[in-house]
């Protein structure tokens, strides 16, 4: 549909193209043939599982965009190491951003992923500019997605391609807020089964989802496994010291001036250069900004290209700071302590058991929270200026008065542990065997 609408685009004048797309929204065409996509998608589910059911191997497409937004190393690993499924990974085209963005990210998660010895391919041909059809060379029965947004990946990759497979998805974060981008887009209501969190997302889905979230499955967050099973983690991917110091995760959003403006990038980027360098002699910090913030602040007024390729190195060359925007599990388990702006980060990294800061930039972030977001910003640190900030550095993580711990175990007890003891991924294996082989 969508190549037939881009081949029509060609030939048909931009006035009369214009015209048609008003008329199509203004009669609600679109909006009536989403909810009838919405409410066969079932049906063509359960056609599509009755033909996996025959089958002797299962083909697994696990979509990879960012490298950083991976959630599903230990459930591909689960399948690499099952008779019955064949899983490889498909680096897919994040289109958003332009050409040169496109390229860097597909070539930094694949060789990211093929240094870690995955069956991991490219969907595209930067010598050819030719796009990999998936369905043809591959023909997977289950597709595991990254991300809901459409327009980020390429169309040829989005959902609406896929109508006739086990399509399946894990949020990318654990959503904190009640967006309805979060849980109501288009791609929620098309997916077979979305593997939810907690009670309480499956709840918010509920209420929001046109199809009042029958495709979604309590299973835990696989984005924790790996953080709950690696007892050994590597603290080689911090720069080694002469000295122990303690060491501190800086995570900017990047949303500075779009929705409820929660990065506080532009009012701390040189604080945290001032800290780094005054504390030098008791800490290292990683700064690990949001994928998208670098792209932000190259267009950004007063700063530009230049200016944040120098700021960028400048945490690359100090002696006791780095710049990190890949894979973080090890980091997260070797580091200190946490501070951020960052929804994604709000529930993940209290796994590690050790404390977190959210800065707080204005308090229209505090009043968008779900109740799965209410509750886990209870247990976080808080900070409204630079002086909060530094008290949460020489208190809590430099003299180790960590007064909040015994609140932050319980939350992760009660709301992100899951009660059989299985990791997340575990069942999600458990539900899928379960549905193709009885």
């Amino acid at each position: 549909m969508k190549e037939l609408k881009l081949t029509l685009k060609k030939y048909v004048p931009e006035t009369i193209w214009i015209s048609l797309i008003k008329v199509y929204n203004f009669a609600k065409l679109r909006t009536l043939y989403e909810s009838y996509e919405i409410k066969r998608a079932p049906k063509k589910h359960q056609e599509a599982l009755e033909i996996v059911r025959k089958k002797e191997k299962i083909k697994v497409a696990f979509f990879l965009i960012h490298e950083s937004v991976w959630k599903y190393d230990v459930l591909f690993d689960l399948m690499v190491q099952h008779s019955k499924f064949e899983p490889v990974l498909f680096v897919c085209p994040v289109v958003n951003f332009g050409k040169e963005n496109m390229l860097f990210e597909m070539n930094k998660s694949f060789e990211a992923f093929k240094k870690k010895g995955h069956n991991v391919i490219k969907t595209y041909d930067h010598t050819t500019g030719e796009y990999l059809d998936i369905k043809k060379v591959f023909s997977p029965d289950i597709i595991f997605f990254t991300n809901p947004y459409q327009g980020l990946v390429d169309y040829r990759y989005y959902i609406k391609e896929f109508s006739n497979i086990l399509t399946c998805y894990v949020p990318y974060a654990i959503m904190t807020t009640n967006y309805d981008a979060f849980y109501d887009s288009k791609f929620h209501n098309l997916v077979w089964r979305i593997f939810s969190e907690t009670p309480i997302h499956k709840n918010i889905a509920f209420q929001k989802q046109k199809n009042k979230g029958i495709n979604n499955v309590v299973t835990g967050y696989p984005g924790f496994d790996q953080l709950l099973i690696n007892k050994n983690p590597n603290n080689g991917v911090w720069k080694k010291q002469h000295r122990t110091l303690k060491k501190i995760i800086w995570a900017p959003h990047h949303s500075m001036h779009e929705l409820n403006k929660v990065s506080n990038f532009l009012e701390y980027f040189d604080v945290f250069l001032e800290i780094a360098n005054q504390y030098k002699e008791q800490l290292q910090i990683a700064f690990k900004p949001h994928p998208l913030l670098r792209i932000k602040l190259e267009s950004e007024l007063n700063w530009g290209k230049e200016k944040t390729e120098a700021y960028y190195a400048e945490w690359m060359n100090l002696e006791n700071g780095q710049f990190e925007n890949a894979e973080y599990g090890d980091l997260f388990l070797t580091s200190d302590a946490l501070i951020h702006d960052c929804g994604s980060f709000m529930a993940e990294y209290l796994i590690t058991g050790k404390p977190s800061l959210f800065m707080i930039r204005n308090e229209a972030v505090m009043k968008e929270w779900s109740e799965f977001g209410e509750k886990a910003v209870e247990v976080h640190y808080q900070s409204r200026t630079k002086e909060e900030l530094i008290n949460f550095i020489e208190n809590v993580v430099l003299n180790e008065n960590d007064w909040m711990k015994e609140k932050r175990d319980e939350f992760v007890q009660q709301n992100l542990i899951q009660k059989n003891n299985v990791t997340a991924s575990q069942n999600i294996m458990n539900y899928l065997e379960t549905q193709i082989f009885g």
